[in-house]
């Protein structure tokens, strides 16, 4: 019995191991923008065209339908990050301004953790028989169902929070790529933090969940900070988008490296965690970004919480959903470019109340505005 106990010890300590070691994520076979528009100059036009239309006032449908155009929404919409719901807000407000009839049916989940949720509201989706179907990807299994859904080719697929589109997908793409660049984002605020560290001192890199807001965020501000030797990250955990385990991470780290500097945060949630736990250990001097730049990051902003973040310009990216369906439905999908990336502003904890309510004034310009009952 007491080797049988041993036994069972050991394999919880490997376990606890397993969950609290630094990870490491190997990349994707994604196509940054760039690089995309350089295998297809012809999309600049496009984009810019479209990016001009999605910023200008509503102009209404001007096509007769047999009936409403269906979408169905899948968002991971369960977490503090108001992203999500802002985004299928405005995008509803839109479709609303263009007079395009519609019906919609959303369906919520928590992120990383809810993939079987996600495949049973997918199913639910799919009996709908919607027209559209807005989905994102982050890990393996929503991967998996993506592929699934292009091959089938109905119903057309909008890929949100995804501005990168997947090379092994090159035949065959979803119907539109939109969001904000993770990369271009992660990078600001790299340059900003990095330079007040004076580019030397040791940081802790909270991931999302092993894939690709991960790598495009995480990723992309270690290799940042790996130009410079006088950097080092002491530590990384994968937090599954979990405020809690953030929390968790950040105690432990600060325990074992009392000497960090820095924490980068993968997104709102993480970033909420990690600031408890700096908070309650008295560490007010570590550097800690957010992001996104949505209401909850922006309230600690102020209250000098976090010390920076990326402010997406979130209403746009609804805005380009709607205005895509509409000029697919005029038959102008030509129209409409594979990839919308939307505006990323810095801000950081000197920014004055009046340019930070400017800046929300343009960002959630629709999504602020309560939806009346059709």
């Amino acid at each position: 019995m007491s080797r049988f106990v041993s036994r069972i010890c050991m394999l919880a300590v490997a376990l606890l191991f397993v969950v609290t070691q630094p990870v490491a994520y190997a990349a994707e076979d994604y196509m940054r923008i760039d690089e995309y528009l350089r295998l297809h100059p012809e999309q600049r036009d496009t984009m810019d065209q479209f990016s001009q239309l999605v910023r200008a006032p509503a102009v209404p449908f001007k096509a007769q339908l047999d009936r409403p155009v269906r979408i169905a929404v899948i968002y991971p919409g369960l977490q503090k990050s108001d992203y999500w719901r802002r985004s299928l807000t405005s995008c509803e407000h839109r479709l609303r301004s263009i007079k395009l009839p519609y019906e919609l049916k959303s369906f919520l989940s928590r992120p990383s953790v809810d993939a079987a949720l996600q495949r049973q509201q997918l199913s639910e989706a799919l009996k709908w028989k919607p027209d559209y179907l807005v989905f994102t990807l982050d890990i393996a299994p929503q991967s998996r169902m993506i592929e699934r859904l292009i091959a089938r080719g109905k119903p057309k697929l909008i890929l949100q929070n995804v501005t990168t589109p997947l090379l092994r997908w090159q035949k065959r793409q979803p119907f539109l790529y939109v969001g904000f660049d993770h990369a271009e984002g992660t990078k600001l605020m790299a340059d900003w933090m990095l330079r007040k560290t004076d580019y030397s001192g040791k940081y802790l890199m909270l991931y999302f969940s092993p894939g690709y807001v991960s790598q495009m965020r995480g990723d992309t501000f270690a290799n940042q900070a790996a130009k410079h030797p006088d950097i080092q990250q002491v530590a990384a955990f994968y937090t599954d988008g979990d405020r809690d385990k953030a929390y968790k991470a950040t105690l432990r780290t600060l325990e074992k490296h009392p000497d960090i500097e820095m924490i980068f945060a993968n997104s709102t949630d993480v970033a909420l965690g990690a600031l408890q736990a700096l908070k309650e250990s008295g560490r007010t001097d570590v550097l800690l970004n957010g992001w996104g730049g949505g209401d909850a990051e922006l309230a600690v902003l102020k209250k000098q919480g976090l010390d920076v973040t990326v402010m997406r310009m979130n209403d746009d990216n609804g805005v380009a959903m709607a205005e895509a369906i509409k000029l697919d439905q005029q038959n102008q999908a030509n129209r409409v470019p594979q990839i919308y990336s939307g505006d990323i502003v810095l801000l950081d904890n000197k920014q004055s109340a009046e340019e930070v309510q400017i800046l929300k004034q343009r960002a959630f310009r629709l999504s602020e505005r309560p939806l009346e009952a059709q």
